[in-house]
């Protein structure tokens, strides 16, 4: 007898965890309930740059991904409030451009609270980044995770699958329903 195969449609979710000097990035694939690794890295930018130098780096290399691996859906860690403004604002201008070149690219571009993501891969929103990384690990078998920035990048991606796939579900009962 056959194994049986995972519910639904298969489809391929790239997460990102925006940073001026290192934006992290993972590549999951999703089957009902069912998390594959795909791939993970980072995109870092050239300090001695200008800041839109490195705007420029983080774009080029996101395009690069997006190319290589061909996701159909993105999410992204929203920002947190540093108490530097200069550092905010950096780090926002990173985020927009992350948010931006997945958009560009036409795929559907979610947001997700750091204290979401740490809950939906580990259980609790206070976890440390120790416990993610073991976590996604776990989740994901073969992943490589090689920086921090990778390893959250993937359990946003994670977050994102668990997320996308109620969405879906409850898009489904609510269409049936209006029938």
């Amino acid at each position: 007898m056959p194994a049986k195969t995972p519910a639904g449609p298969a489809f391929r979710v790239l997460g990102l965890d925006p940073g001026l000097r290192h934006t992290g990035w993972g590549v999951v694939d999703v089957r009902g309930n069912r998390l594959t690794y795909v791939a993970d890295g980072a995109v870092h930018t050239d300090e001695a740059l200008s800041l839109a130098e490195r705007l420029v780096q983080i774009h080029d290399g996101l395009a690069a991904v997006i190319g290589e691996w061909s996701p159909e859906e993105a999410a992204v860690e929203e920002t947190f409030v540093n108490v530097n403004p200069a550092s905010t604002l950096k780090l926002g201008m990173a985020r927009g451009v992350v948010m931006l070149v997945p958009a560009r690219a036409g795929l559907h571009v979610s947001e997700y609270p750091a204290s979401l993501v740490k809950k939906s891969v580990v259980g609790s929103g206070q976890a440390g980044k120790d416990q993610v990384q073991a976590m996604v690990r776990r989740l994901l078998p073969g992943a490589v995770a090689a920086t921090a920035d990778a390893a959250d990048a993937l359990a946003i991606a994670i977050c994102h699958a668990h997320h996308a796939q109620t969405r879906r579900k409850l898009g489904g009962v609510m269409a049936g329903a209006a029938r």
